[in-house]
Parts: structure tokens; sequence; C-alpha cells
């Protein structure tokens, strides 16, 4: 059903793409833009990951670098029943997260400093978890697709209405268009980055939510660390993110908060919503929230103040993350 919703995503997107090649470009920018969406396509679907990755500056890290962030990502994908994907980081104050690749087997989970910053062991392996569950559940593809192509779609409308401002108004094989294509390209790009959001069902993230607090075993812990990101996000504003919207479905939460953006396309379901169905599992689970100190049930003997995941002690000292 994903592979299916992503080539749905891809013909919206190609046939907004060929809209704007034609009314900037005439026949001419029709064809110019045809063959760009087929190599844009293609790209996509193989290079996707990279591309997003780099869209965030992210760093890969291993268990030299981030023994702590890997080992935690390396033991839930394991309970996970996943392959282990690669680690990253992107050097932002914005705590959040996003996970990206066509397929378990090519995905990658990156977080932010800020959320390593701002969030215990147990907050952060709520976290990796839900971006492990968009992964066995194969949103990645998707969400990675979508960013890449709204991406493409909204710079090359900002590209087009420069050109046209700045020396590039002439008829030629646009048939006078010009000024029609240029108000085009200024109406369509946010549209287009509408669509891509809308694409991307908000039903993913309270699946990823429930999934992600089952692997890790307690929701709380994922509860816990929304309500962090989400309070710190509204303050702290992703310049990276604020650049490319058409991206900001892939995060955990809304990234444009930080400027408080009208997100009316928004694909993230209200944090409060996401963390009463968390409380809620908890319930149904049978674990203990009041304390950030619970562990995973098979480890409930453990002293205070550890954390186990998958077997391992990832106890936080004064400054984990490094």
């Amino acid at each position: 059903m994903n592979y299916l919703k992503t080539a749905m995503l891809l013909a919206l997107l190609t046939g907004i793409f060929l809209v704007l090649g034609a009314l900037v470009g005439g026949k001419t920018g029709l064809v110019f833009a045809f063959f760009i969406a087929l190599a844009m396509n293609a790209f996509s679907l193989w290079k996707s990951d990279s591309v997003v990755l780099h869209m965030f500056n992210a760093h890969e890290v291993t268990d030299a670098t981030a023994p702590e962030l890997v080992g935690i990502v390396r033991d839930l994908a394991r309970q996970a029943d996943l392959p282990m994907p690669r680690v990253y980081v992107m050097n932002n104050p914005q705590p959040n997260a996003f996970a990206t690749g066509r397929s378990p087997s090519h995905a990658a989970v990156c977080a932010s400093t800020g959320l390593l910053d701002a969030l215990n062991a147990q907050e952060v392996a709520g976290v990796m978890a839900h971006e492990l569950a968009h992964i066995k559940n194969r949103d990645t593809l998707t969400m990675a697709v979508a960013a890449t192509i709204g991406g493409a779609v909204s710079m090359f409308a900002q590209y087009m209405q420069f050109g046209m401002l700045f020396g590039g108004n002439r008829d030629g094989d646009r048939g006078g268009l010009g000024i029609i294509g240029t108000l085009a390209a200024v109406i369509v790009a946010p549209l287009a980055a509408g669509l891509v959001q809308m694409a991307i069902s908000r039903s993913r993230e309270y699946q990823a939510d429930r999934m992600g607090a089952m692997v890790c075993g307690n929701p709380i812990w994922l509860a816990s660390a929304l309500r962090k990101i989400d309070r710190s996000a509204r303050q702290i504003p992703n310049e990276e993110a604020e650049a490319v919207p058409a991206a900001a479905h892939m995060f955990i939460i809304n990234p444009l908060n930080g400027h408080g953006v009208d997100n009316l396309f928004s694909t993230h379901p209200n944090v409060e919503n996401r963390i009463a169905a968390l409380e809620a599992l908890a319930r149904e689970m049978s674990v203990s929230g009041g304390s950030m100190d619970q562990q995973m049930p098979s480890r409930s003997s453990s002293a205070p103040g550890e954390v186990w995941i998958g077997g391992r002690n990832y106890t936080k000292p004064p400054s984990p993350w490094g």
C-alpha cells in the first residue's frame, strides 16, 4: 500500500512540475520539465535518503563517535526485528528526529544535537523506537520521496520567479505567458508543498507512536519526549527545515513551529492527542508512567536510575552524549 501511495504522490508532484514548466516556458518548458521529472523521479527513488540527510547537514556516527546513541538504536532495531540502520546526527539546536531510506535494509535514523541535549536516555530510546517504527512500516520511502520532489518543485518555482524578475521575462517560446508563469509559480509552489504534506497521512504518526512505544517497552518514555520536544520546537527555530518546508512531514514533531508558521496542511497530529494515546497504551500495557526511572518490564528489578534496553545497561551519566 505504501508503494502505491508513493507512486500516486510521484504522479501528483510530477504533474505539478510539468504544469510549472509549461506555464513558464511553453512547449519548450514542458519538454524540459518532463525530462527533468523523469530523472528526478528515478533519482529520488534510489537516492532520496542521501538528499534528505544532506539537506539537514547530517553526519554519520558510529560506536566510536556516539556509542550511547548507536547502542540504543542497535538494541531497539534488534527488538523490532530490523536490520541495523545507519545512525546520523544533525547539528541543530531544535530537538527533533527523523528516519529515511527506501527500505529497511537501506534506512537511516537521524537525531539533532538539540534532542540529545534535551532528553534523557529513556526518552531518546522512545524517539528512536518511533523512527524505527516508520522504517518497519515502510513509511520512509514515501517521506523521503515527498521531501525530495516537493523541495525540487518549490526550488524550481523560486528559480523561475527570480529569472522572470531579473531579465528573464521574454515571451519567446513561452507564448507571452512570462508574467502569468511567474505568478503561477509563486502560487503553485506552496500548494505543492501542501499537497506533499496532505499526502502523508496523520495516521502514520499514531501508528509509529504505538509501535515505537511497544518496541521500547514503555509508552511514557515517548510521551515524555514528545512533550519536551514540542515545547522546545515552538521556541527554537530550525533554519534548514524552514528553508525546505516540504520536508517538514519527516520529523517526529513539526519543525516549522520555531517560527510560528501557520501550518494549514500539517501532517502532524496534535501533540496532546498523541500523548493521550500513549498514556492510554501505557494503561493497556499495565506500565507505570509516574517516573522516568521506570525500566523495561523485563528489568523491573534494576536499581533506581538505571536504563536497560535490550538487555544492555544504558544508565545515564552526567553527560551521556558527549
